[in-house]
């Protein structure tokens, strides 16, 4: 097991190694920043003074090592257009991402695997197979085009729910959360519904292929056969064992979200990370777009690690892959 660990480990550091350097790429080579962070009628003296400073005169490999030092630590300088600090950036509009994300895969489980169950019980019926239908439409669609239409429909049309910002927040230390009050809830709903749309459906078709195959297993046919009311045979003993790769498959996918939530942010004008890195890309600033790389990819291969290491603590057969 711990040879397992080291590997795994091991292979989570190179990958995070391997992002910064690309990071470190584009930190590097997109643009000057002597050029971005002073003024036009800066000196020549002042502009190889704040050269110097960054220490933009160091070699290639003394920069990356650098780059990679104070990338763990959590420092990636100044933001080029705010001339702010970028963790300070980040820790700022880390809380609505995260509380965006959290309440989309809530809802994901909430509405997918009830859905999935009752797809896979309600095989061949016309509401079945229309939900299993409406499902390769929420496949399909674009969270953009999903989030104008909600838009459109429940704010603009109706006038129910708010469709652009945040609303009220409430501070908690250097935290914000908009869930104590009636206007940050409200001001949730749209975002949060676009952002799981896509993960609802992929719930809902995981837990109906795996209810299929379990309501065909033997100890399912055992249970029926001595008389198990059905309620009890779908959710007691089907079920059950349906949530490993749900839970498997929700726990890679907050990173998805994490990453794929900036769509949803721009189009709700939702104060996230991700509305930060796409006017980070539209100013070019480096800092913030290599941060947020960086932060995006070690929530990605933490996760997966963390997956990899349930799994092998529950079947001991994997510690040898």
């Amino acid at each position: 097991m711990l040879a397992f660990l080291v590997k795994r480990v091991g292979n989570a550091i190179l990958v995070m190694l391997t992002v910064a350097f690309f990071a470190f790429l584009i930190f590097r080579f997109l643009g000057d920043p002597v050029e971005l962070m002073v003024n036009e009628s800066a000196t020549q003296v002042e502009r190889d003074e704040l050269r110097a400073r960054l220490g933009l005169n160091d070699s290639f490999l003394a920069q990356y090592v650098r780059f990679v030092g104070h990338a763990a630590q959590g420092e990636f300088g100044l933001s080029w257009r705010n001339q702010q600090s970028v963790a300070t950036l980040i820790a700022e509009r880390f809380p609505a991402t995260f509380e965006l994300v959290i309440i989309a895969t809530l809802l994901s489980l909430l509405i997918g695997i009830p859905l999935g169950v009752f797809t896979a019980i309600g095989r061949g019926r016309w509401w079945a197979e229309s939900l299993q239908l409406s499902s390769i439409v929420g496949v399909s669609l674009p969270s953009f085009f999903v989030g104008i239409i909600l838009i459109l429909v429940f704010s603009v049309s109706l006038g129910w729910l708010p469709g652009y910002g945040r609303g009220e927040v409430v501070k908690l230390g250097w935290w914000s959360t908009g869930l104590l009050t009636a206007s940050g809830r409200a001001a949730l709903v749209l975002p949060a519904l676009s952002l799981s749309l896509f993960q609802i459906t992929l719930v809902m078709r995981l837990v109906r292929a795996e209810m299929l195959e379990t309501l065909r297993a033997d100890f399912i046919k055992f249970a029926r056969a001595r008389g198990v009311k059905h309620r009890a045979l779908w959710f007691r003993h089907a079920l059950k064992n349906c949530l490993m790769p749900v839970i498997t498959l929700t726990a890679m996918q907050v990173g998805n979200l994490i990453a794929f939530a900036l769509v949803t942010e721009t189009v709700f004008q939702w104060p996230g990370m991700g509305m930060l890195f796409m006017q980070a890309v539209t100013f070019v600033d480096i800092p913030v777009m290599a941060a947020y790389l960086c932060i995006v990819s070690f929530i990605f291969v933490t996760l997966n690690t963390l997956v990899d290491i349930a799994y092998a603590v529950i079947d001991p057969r994997l510690r040898a892959a």
